[in-house]
């Protein structure tokens, strides 16, 4: 999450949209950023209006992303780790060492499948829809912007224009060159296993395979 409040502005991270380089972008751009230590930096609309009422008033956005993607994308960051700390890399091993979410996965888990079928069931955030990240039922709220991981830029673009910020390059992280088509890795289970997981978002976001 990151909140300005120079200019009533609160941006919802959700996992695996290109929050990363959103964030680091406005971050530059906003100048008066803060967090809420209390809240996780993925923390739903709902949690960030119950620990701050204050933000309803607020100009909301967020971004989501094609559910049979975002999952693909999720696995590809296990990989990562996986493969980077068998081979050693420090970096990978410390991080798996403090994060034992990634590390169970990793532990329980050996491929793709194993992780839509089985870890989807074992991970409440991982069956999480992004939808409930954008509403905040209990206090009447909803994001007044959803953008597309697919249409980030232009999305993107539409905030800095309504914050009434001077669009800089965007400054891309955590890319995956060598993720493959999610059309080529998912099987008929998997991929009904994703339909029904986030039926929610495929209604809301108008989604497809």
């Amino acid at each position: 999450m990151l909140i300005s409040d120079s200019h009533r502005f609160l941006f919802v991270h959700v996992q695996k949209t290109g929050g990363s380089t959103i964030d680091n972008n406005l971050s530059a751009s906003l100048g008066d950023v803060r967090r809420i230590k209390e809240a996780h930096r993925h923390a739903p609309l709902e949690r960030l209006l119950q620990l701050e009422p204050g933000l309803a008033d607020y100009w909301t956005a967020g971004f989501v992303r094609n559910p049979w993607a975002r999952m693909l994308s999720w696995w590809r960051m296990v990989e990562r780790f996986r493969d980077g700390a068998e081979r050693g890399v420090e970096r990978y091993l410390d991080h798996l060492s403090r994060n034992r979410f990634v590390a169970g996965i990793i532990e329980k888990h050996p491929d793709f499948e194993s992780f839509v079928l089985h870890a989807t069931a074992e991970h409440p955030r991982l069956r999480k829809p992004q939808v409930e990240f954008m509403n905040a039922a209990a206090q009447g709220r909803s994001a007044d912007f959803v953008g597309r991981q697919e249409s980030l830029e232009d999305d993107l673009r539409v905030i800095y224009d309504h914050l009434g910020l001077e669009w800089v390059e965007l400054q891309s992280v955590n890319i995956d060159p060598g993720r493959p088509d999610y059309h080529d890795v998912y099987t008929p289970v998997t991929r009904d296993r994703v339909a029904d997981l986030f039926a929610a978002d495929l209604e809301a976001y108008g989604y497809e395979f």
